[in-house]
């Protein structure tokens, strides 16, 4: 399969965009979506790609402050001016002696996939697929669709008050989104949680992401009311960097537990089913550090009976595009965190927009490579911070 490339430019470009409305999680509220996307030329193409931590180091260690200097003085030395061989090559460049920093690497890796895509003349979706075969994914997990269906993630709401969050619920159902997720946190749980479940038909999956913010020790027989509802599992209830007592846990509750900060890499996964727990994961392309990895992860669970389902942190369109073109398969049991871009930066405002049917559905569209960006919003919200050539 070919995957060659030599990479003569590589180009930063910081975009600002302003949200919706603020998404608050855990104890940070954010207004603005700060995010920094990748370009990566070679003889005349340009393949796109994200790297989208958040401002602050509450969701991760990793921010656009710390992914800035890791990409100009550690990543981008490393494959500017060099003639790749393949994807996997790509990925070793980058992983060698750099530990950690998934998003920085997230950025990179996926532009090189829409750069070889476009290379090839052929969708992103295709190259997915080939390379889902060339690492031994089997039918039925290589049956796919042409959509994902969507849901809502709503975070919990300025002031905590109840009452805006169910609004929020019922607008995303007559927009027609297909699941609802709500943030959850000490103190904002469980009246949340009873009013929310009053409006939310039995056909609409349900479920709570309490962003790693419980413990066992405090938080048991919270925890254990949680269960007592009708939601379909609970996700990263407890630290962002454990999954032993996430086992624990999983041994007090009936609901299943999902991975979701603790799910880093395929290693980490597979770890994970050594510890026998019912559970569920969530692939974020940026938590992981590149498409390939998700690849690995998706594999992993197509062998072992885990669900899995696409999480966004949210990107812009650009980051969003590579989980829409994965969630299309088969073992994605549950909708996923892509939405429509009017949900997080309003109408034609993203920089590459995706659009939801009434029912839910957002399509895939077989364009080359990722597809065309908006180049006006590009330029509109982006500014270059660094450039580097390699000849």
């Amino acid at each position: 399969m070919k995957e060659q490339a030599i990479i003569e430019k590589v180009r930063i470009i910081e975009v600002n965009m302003p949200f919706t409305n603020h998404i608050q999680v855990g104890e940070s509220s954010n207004k603005l979506r700060k995010s920094l996307i990748i370009e990566l030329h070679s003889e005349g193409i340009i393949g796109y790609g994200e790297s989208a931590p958040y401002g602050e180091p509450f969701y991760s260690g990793e921010t656009i402050s710390t992914v800035k200097p890791i990409l100009k003085e550690n990543i981008l030395p490393k494959i500017v001016g060099k003639e790749i061989s393949s994807i996997e090559q790509l990925n070793q460049l980058i992983n060698t002696q750099i530990k950690g920093n998934n998003f920085a690497k997230a950025g990179v890796e996926t532009a090189y996939w829409d750069l070889i895509a476009k290379k090839r003349n052929i969708p992103l979706k295709q190259l997915i697929h080939e390379k889902l075969m060339e690492i031994g994914v089997n039918d039925p997990s290589l049956n796919n669709t042409n959509y994902i269906l969507s849901g809502a993630a709503m975070g919990i709401p300025p002031g905590e008050k109840e009452d805006n969050l169910v609004e929020q619920v019922k607008s995303a159902l007559e927009e027609g989104y297909q699941k609802i997720k709500i943030k959850v946190s000490p103190g904002f749980d469980i009246n949340a949680i009873e009013k929310v479940l009053k409006v939310i038909p039995d056909d609409i999956n349900f479920w709570m992401d309490a962003s790693a913010s419980y413990n066992i020790k405090n938080h048991l027989p919270i925890l254990k009311q949680i269960d007592s509802y009708n939601i379909d599992f609970l996700e990263q209830p407890l630290a962002h960097d454990d999954i032993l007592e996430h086992s624990q846990l999983s041994q007090e509750v009936t609901t299943p537990i999902c991975l979701d900060e603790s799910l880093y890499s395929a290693k980490i996964a597979e770890n994970s089913l050594g510890l026998g727990f019912n559970q569920i994961w969530n692939i974020k392309i940026q938590r992981i550090g590149g498409l390939l990895e998700a690849l690995k992860i998706y594999k992993l669970a197509s062998e072992n009976n885990v669900s899995v389902w696409g999480g966004t942190m949210p990107e812009t369109g650009i980051g969003a595009i590579f989980m829409l073109a994965l969630g299309t398969y088969s073992n994605f049991t549950y909708p996923s965190d892509v939405a429509d871009s009017t949900k997080w930066y309003g109408n034609n405002n993203d920089l590459k927009d995706l659009k939801m049917t009434g029912e839910g559905k957002i399509f895939y569209s077989d364009e080359i490579g990722i597809g065309e960006i908006n180049h006006y919003n590009y330029r509109k919200y982006g500014h270059l911070v660094h450039e580097v050539n390699g000849y």
